[in-house]
């Protein structure tokens, strides 16, 4: 059928090529559960519209989203009443709760991860660090080499506020990282907060409702390296080919504002379709890039971000995928809601525990903010 015939069983690793050798990931400690969620969150910000109650109650049922993890607790706010007020100046209150809580997060991922792995901490040389949860200076990067204890030589990355595509986009960056510096070990951490943008539910604001029925918290870490060590290194995921696309004059599509009053986003209603208007050609340049010429879609399989049922739903269609093939993308918005950048990791592992679903070759794939969109061609090492 083609060279995607060709290369399809060939399980060795191609010397040079940056490899996922393992994945952990980190959540706060509370659980909300969807059907309990708009009772608390109109109780919790002292609101009793019922227009703006019945639609989040429409919101929560439509996002799929069964359970999150969150930061935000009723000590929190019984702390910091004034995170529950419209108008008033929080953002240093946001940032010192969110600065503490992704760092704490990050470390817990991380160690999961290096646990997995099974080579000594000391061997970390580069770490990338990813969050748009925090603003600081130092950056998270810092606190979480100096939490985990590397050694201060470590070479340090930061990416800020790429939101949902920014687990690829680190991803990708770790790749470069690991391919030009023979022998190295990459860490790749991401740490997400909605506490940033917790508000109070509006009707100026109706599009705040969606975050508040999709978007969740938590932690994912991977280490990247080149040429893994036989008997001690478990390769996961071979990264063949990695490539990222902006849709010019998109910008207002997702737009976020750091303010006074925290992050304020905005989605608009058109971002489904844009998605589904230019994924197909995405996803063929990724993979004519690598010379393979056969399209047949459903031969790969599809580890992507889940920014809502719409998108996957709308990815589904137009590439004419079988249901099956975003069940791990399902399954993590199910379980874990969108947490931004760390939902990728979140993806990934329940792509690797659906063994059944998963074939030799397929793409990583993430949408945000730009319209940005990034992808990973990649090749299952575990098969």
């Amino acid at each position: 059928m083609g060279r995607m015939e060709k290369m399809e069983g060939r399980n060795e690793i191609n010397f040079g090529n940056a490899t996922i050798l393992a994945l952990g990931k980190a959540f706060p400690h509370q659980l909300v559960m969807q059907e309990f969620l708009v009772d608390g969150y109109f109780k919790n910000t002292n609101c009793d519209d019922p227009e703006l109650k019945q639609r989040l109650t429409r919101l929560c049922k439509t996002t799929t989203v069964k359970t999150r993890y969150v930061v935000m607790s009723e000590e929190i706010l019984k702390k910091y009443p004034e995170l529950a007020v419209e108008g008033l100046p929080t953002v240093k209150q946001r940032l010192d709760i969110c600065n503490a809580a992704v760092t704490e997060m990050a470390i817990e991922a991380s160690q999961s991860c290096i646990k997995k792995w099974g080579r000594p901490i000391s061997d970390i040389t580069h770490v990338v660090y990813v969050s748009s949860s925090e603003a600081r200076l130092p950056g998270g990067d810092l606190y979480l080499a100096k939490g985990l204890g590397l050694s201060p030589e470590t070479k340090r990355v930061m990416l800020y506020f790429a939101g949902c595509s920014g687990g690829v986009a680190g991803l990708r960056v770790a790749k470069d990282i690991a391919e030009n510096n023979p022998g190295s070990r990459v860490l790749l951490a991401t740490s997400e907060t909605t506490i940033i943008g917790f508000k109070p539910p509006s009707v100026d604001r109706p599009y705040d409702l969606v975050g508040v029925a999709l978007f969740g918290d938590g932690a994912g870490a991977m280490i990247i390296g080149s040429n893994p060590i036989r008997d001690i290194e478990r390769p996961l995921f071979e990264l063949h080919t990695a490539i990222q696309h902006f849709l010019p004059d998109t910008e207002k599509i997702i737009d976020g504002r750091l303010t006074e009053e925290g992050i304020s986003f905005k989605l608009e209603r058109e971002l489904p379709q844009i998605i589904e208007d230019n994924i197909e050609d995405f996803c063929d340049k990724l993979i004519s890039i690598s010379g393979i010429n056969d399209r047949e879609y459903n031969k790969l399989f599809w580890a992507v971000h889940p920014g809502g049922p719409a998108i996957l739903n709308r990815l589904e269609k137009k590439l004419d995928l079988s249901p099956e093939k975003l069940s791990a993308s399902r399954r993590a918005l199910a379980d874990y809601g969108n947490a931004s950048s760390n939902t990728i990791v979140y993806v990934l592992e329940y792509m690797l525990e659906e063994k059944k679903d998963i074939t030799d070759w397929g793409l990583i794939l993430a949408f945000g903010p730009g319209i940005t969109f990034e992808g990973i061609l990649t090749k299952n090492l575990t098969v």
